[in-house]
């Protein structure tokens, strides 16, 4: 497959018409051969099937403290997050309500434990309680017990009286805040994500905007309504940030909005093309892309305001995507054709030791480094394929594996903050929307975007809201 280095921002700006594969650097796919058979990769254990199949979980129904159709209605969402966020954890098995006994569940004395640790059900924790909305409050009094520890039977926390605004809103939030102490009690130390949010650009207002949704796809807004084209979102390490690429201006530069009230932080321009920012672990820089120097894009440092830019890379190439190793602050990984075709490169943080980690060609491109910053996820066109597909590199091994194989490409991965989920966009159903799945590649991916064309998810840090 021929694909041609196209420089000069005319291209840059139809190729970010498609939407993001490298496309500001000027990568043109070109036409593609037919798609090959799979070959089997070794496997990668990232500690995500111990807890699939370790701590089964039983989950009653909360019930309603009256029988008003609100308290009803609210009952039955509360009910309804709970168990897709504990589902989704990575780290729980639900019991099948079908292998429950028979009756309500709602205070300590409707528990008998006998019931709970038979064989049909065998639940070593169980969470039950009900909900209350009164004086414009949604209450929900939660109680998470452990069945086989008699001498401290309840969790806490989590077990507690959640209280939020009576909303649809508020009553998601409680669910969201109760699967969260479910899974940091016992979901082997990590935080829930049930809390975060995803950034992403979708063109539904029909222009390319940067939009802000829950981590399960509701509570959609937008961050940005310029009108214009909007690309790669950022989140800064505290969640409070997002840079991102905008071209209102007319050239693309790097912006910083807040997520919570929208005030604009300033972010001195470089010059030139300048694109794909990436927040050092700490928040006090910002990593990008820029043509500032010449015709080719070079990876820059700067300081989060855009102040005390320095190179990093210097090459006759288009060096793009910055991404930090969360961990350590002290490696960043890149995209570069230094070699011919787009690759995956690593880098120590001050421009040196450059070494590049798939030597399997094809193109590669938007590099994720997990969290705890032993993996790599990025998007993989192998030699001799048509489409994209999310792969998964482990810097200590130096094996990958491949996580996705559906029809349409799958790119742009993003790390959820516990290490154990990945979202990203993909065209397995036409137009491009935004997944999420377990980061080992098991299970179904969901679907979290329905209206529009979705791309460059990514995903935030724990948010305390």
């Amino acid at each position: 497959m021929k694909r041609l280095l196209i420089l000069g921002l005319t291209i840059v700006l139809l190729i970010c018409s498609r939407g993001l594969y490298a496309r500001v650097a000027g990568f043109e796919r070109g036409l593609r051969p037919a798609t090959t058979g799979t070959v089997q990769q070794p496997q990668i254990d990232i500690g995500i099937n111990r807890g699939i199949l370790g701590v089964k979980i039983a989950v009653p129904e909360f019930q309603p403290a009256a029988t008003d159709e609100k308290t009803a209605a609210l009952t039955t969402l509360f009910n309804q997050v709970l168990w897709n966020d504990l589902e989704y954890s990575g780290v729980l098995t639900l019991v099948s309500r079908s292998f429950y006994p028979l009756g309500k569940f709602v205070n300590p004395g409707d528990i008998t434990v006998d019931n709970w640790t038979a064989p049909a059900v065998d639940a070593q924790f169980i969470s039950f309680g009900s909900i209350r909305v009164d004086g414009g409050r949604f209450s929900a009094e939660a109680r998470l017990w452990d069945l086989k520890n008699p001498q401290n039977r309840e969790v806490k926390p989590p077990s507690a009286l959640y209280r939020t605004e009576d909303s649809e809103d508020g009553a998601r939030l409680a669910a969201h805040r109760f699967a969260d102490g479910i899974i940091e009690a016992i979901g082997g130390g990590l935080k829930g994500i049930a809390r975060t949010k995803i950034a992403f650009v979708s063109d539904r207002s029909g222009s390319k905007e940067i939009y802000v949704m829950d981590y399960d796809g509701n509570g959609v807004h937008p961050l940005t309504s310029y009108k214009s084209i909007t690309l790669t979102p950022a989140w800064s390490p505290d969640g409070e940030k997002i840079a991102f690429t905008t071209y209102r201006s007319g050239k693309p530069d790097i912006e910083i909005l807040s997520r919570v009230d929208l005030r604009p932080y300033t972010f001195q321009r470089a010059g030139g093309t300048t694109t794909t920012p990436a927040w050092s672990p700490d928040g006090g820089k910002i990593a990008f892309a820029t043509s500032r120097d010449g015709s080719d894009m070079e990876i820059y440092v700067a300081d989060w305001n855009g102040r005390n830019m320095r190179r990093l890379t210097v090459n006759k190439a288009v060096d793009i995507s910055p991404a930090w190793n969360p961990k350590t602050g002290n490696q960043i990984a890149f995209v570069s054709n230094r070699d011919g075709t787009p690759q995956l490169y690593i880098m120590d943080a001050e421009g040196t030791n450059v070494q590049r980690i798939i030597e399997d060609g094809g193109s590669v491109s938007n590099p994720a480094w997990s969290p705890d910053g032993q993996r790599i996820a990025f998007q993989w066109q192998k030699s001799r394929t048509s489409y994209f597909d999310i792969y998964m590199y482990d810097l200590a091994t130096g094996k990958y594996v491949q996580l996705t194989r559906d029809a349409g490409d799958n790119e742009r991965p993003t790390w959820s903050p516990d290490g154990r989920h990945l979202a990203f966009e993909s065209t397995r159903r036409g137009a491009s929307h935004i997944y999420s799945m377990l980061a080992n590649g098991e299970g179904e991916a969901r679907q979290l975007t329905q209206t529009g064309k979705n791309t460059a998810p990514a995903w935030s840090g724990y948010i305390d809201n």
